[in-house]
């Protein structure tokens, strides 16, 4: 079996998803205290930042899984990586000229996410292409490492340019690293077809095969349902975090970079266990498990409290639901591509991917008008909940059965071709 170095195109793709991940860890907190602090958001406000980000995936998600089933992938990320960037590079330029506000940077936001839902779909659907099905597991747990150590001293790095340059400028930082990426991608020499234009029929039918595909199959289904609801109840926490963590812990941006820093370490060490825990465990015990690890592992962060103790709470909580996280991802994101047809596998990705952070665009102003209305702890103690809520039906799914036999064999899947194709059918363009 060839290793992922040996795989033509791999290590271009690798650097890139690294070089990007670098950038972005220097943003998410750029943007975090760019909303919290210099624009002296509220919680709610921060929450409608945060949801601009992902409300593409709600109104365009299923339209961009059509679109990348349709269009090469490798030009439609490099487009996005340029696009992406050029973005970025704009919100300085109006913080310089005095222009940029909320409203202003939701759109920007918005816009960003937009690109970025086509990238993500382009960019899972692509490494299928580029990795052999053996190395599936290990070519997205390898690119997840990369983010872990990109963010293990990108928020540190971070934090001192924010200190240096002011966190608008420090977004020039991520511009940058989407373009390299961008370069990076379009040199990649690794097979990349026209998709076969005779499959092609009505955009409306194209997107029901894609949605049947996912909420009609024996396992995805379970799978892709529990994780829209983690991610709402993440979405919760995640938000009032910040917020909570700036002004009532008092840990400051710097201490808010510590904890970003233990996160990926966390992440890190998740990407490099994720196989073994797999073999150990199989699918369905390994999601299971470590979904509600992710959902209890907030724990120390609810019950934290202003003192010397409150970094070590917030990092801990970081740590633990991102080891969970790193754990669990690769394991899910190979088993749902090696158990849908490439044809599929645009819509099926962004299926999942648009009703997940989706539920951002839900969860991020809910959080925050919890946050504002009642109370922070309250918060983050709903969202925890559901979180523990969402792992404990997965346990009782049919998800506890998928196997990495599965895998191997696409066919024991339970709706085939024919049934998809027979739903999706019903009505077409």
């Amino acid at each position: 079996m060839p290793r992922l170095v040996e795989v033509p195109g791999y290590v271009r793709f690798w650097t890139a998803s690294a070089v990007s991940a670098f950038g972005s860890q220097v943003t998410g907190l750029a943007l975090q205290i760019l909303t919290a602090v210099t624009l002296n958001a509220s919680a709610t406000e921060v929450g409608i930042v945060n949801a601009a980000r992902w409300v593409p995936y709600l109104l365009f998600g299923l339209m961009a899984g059509v679109l990348v089933d349709r269009w090469r992938r490798k030009p439609m990320m490099v487009a996005t990586d340029l696009g992406r960037g050029v973005l970025l590079g704009a919100i300085p330029v109006l913080y310089a000229l005095d222009r940029l506000g909320i409203p202003a940077l939701c759109v920007f936001v918005f816009a960003f996410g937009v690109l970025s839902l086509l990238f993500e779909a382009a960019n899972q659907s692509y490494v299928p292409q580029l990795v052999p099905k053996e190395l599936l597991n290990s070519g997205y747990a390898r690119v997840q490492q990369a983010d872990a150590v990109a963010g293990s001293g990108g928020p540190l790095i971070a934090g001192v340019l924010i200190k240096i340059m002011g966190a608008p400028f420090a977004v020039l930082v991520d511009a940058l690293t989407y373009l390299i990426s961008g370069v990076l991608l379009a040199s990649v020499r690794a097979p990349d077809p026209v998709p076969d234009r005779g499959e092609r029929r009505g955009l409306g039918s194209e997107l029901r095969e894609g949605v049947a595909w996912v909420y009609r199959h024996r396992t995805l289904a379970s799978i892709a349902l529990t994780s829209h609801v983690m991610v709402l109840f993440n979405s919760v926490v995640s938000t009032v975090f910040v917020v909570f963590a700036l002004h009532s812990l008092k840990i400051g941006a710097f201490g808010l970079g510590i904890s970003y820093t233990c996160a990926s370490v966390g992440a890190l060490l998740g990407g490099a266990l994720s196989g073994r825990v797999a073999r150990r465990l199989d699918v369905g015990a390994t999601l299971i498990a470590f979904r509600l690890l992710a959902a209890v592992g907030w724990l120390p962060l609810v019950v934290a409290v202003r003192g010397p103790w409150a970094l070590a709470s917030v990092s801990l909580a970081c740590f633990l639901v991102s080891l969970a996280i790193g754990i669990a991802s690769p394991v899910e994101m190979s088993y749902r591509q090696a158990v849908t047809p490439d044809r599929l596998r645009g819509r099926m990705n962004a299926t999942i991917r648009s009703m997940n952070w989706g539920m951002v665009a839900v969860g991020a102003p809910l959080g925050g008008v919890l946050a504002d209305q009642v109370g922070y702890r309250f918060a983050l103690w709903v969202g925890l909940s559901g979180a523990v809520a969402q792992a404990l039906v997965l346990a009782f799914s049919r998800a506890r059965k998928a196997r990495t036999a599965d895998e191997l064999d696409p066919s024991a899947a339970d709706l085939t071709r024919h049934d998809v194709e027979a739903t999706a059918g019903e009505g077409k363009d």
